[in-house]
């Protein structure tokens, strides 16, 4: 494994996912490239503003209670995202091209270190905060069936953050799918990011990263 590579990733990813606090507070916008559902429902923009509120109520009442252990809200926000976030249809867009080659064991390698990468880095950059406040701006239809909800960030130090969050009404209800952040799609930016170490490393490569990033966390609380 390249560890200029795996610096690259841990890296730019930890910067982006560093502004991912306003998830706390309005719990992706990219293009209409994310792969779509057969025969799926149209997501209305009024039910996932609601969706993002509630998230987003939910998120701030785990971060502002400093009773709880920060172990113990880390887990409870990873939980959250879990539940909230539609990891497979995110890792399978991040891969690309590359997720229809793959064998099913590196399908399942992949989306497992994929999704735990991202929730144990998220629930660890929001465990500490919970003083910012935000608003929604608007809600929108977006592509052929997915809604984008607006936000605005703001922080106790910094000019307001911007975010958009694409919403998906899917089988297991509204789902997040991608947030662009000040103009900047985190699964976009990921997809490209992943492409350069699956041509330079091949698959395996990029899954091995993955792997040894997620053995760095600690382990869950029990």
């Amino acid at each position: 494994m390249s560890v200029r590579d795996s610096r690259s990733v841990s890296g730019s990813i930890g910067v982006r996912m560093a502004l991912t606090r306003l998830l706390a507070l309005g719990l992706l916008i990219c293009f209409a490239a994310l792969p779509p559902a057969a025969a799926a429902p149209k997501t209305s923009p009024e039910e996932a503003e609601k969706f993002i509120r509630a998230l987003g109520e939910q998120a701030v009442s785990v971060l502002s209670d400093k009773s709880i252990p920060l172990a113990d809200r880390e887990t409870r926000i990873r939980d959250l995202l879990r539940k909230n976030f539609d990891l497979e249809t995110i890792g399978r867009f991040v891969l690309s091209k590359h997720w229809r080659t793959a064998s099913p064991d590196q399908q399942s390698d992949y989306l497992a270190l994929f999704s735990e990468f991202v929730l144990r880095t998220y629930a660890r950059r929001l465990g500490g905060y919970g003083n910012e406040q935000f608003k929604i701006n608007s809600a929108k239809p977006l592509g052929a069936r997915d809604a984008i909800v607006l936000t605005e960030i703001s922080r106790q130090a910094g000019p307001p953050i911007t975010a958009g969050w694409r919403v998906r009404d899917s089988d297991n209800g509204y789902k997040i799918v991608d947030v662009m952040v000040e103009g900047v799609s985190m699964a976009v930016t990921q997809r490209s990011e992943f492409e350069t170490i699956v041509r330079n490393q091949g698959l395996g490569g990029l899954i091995e990263i993955l792997r040894a990033k997620v053995s760095t966390f600690p382990a869950r609380p029990s």
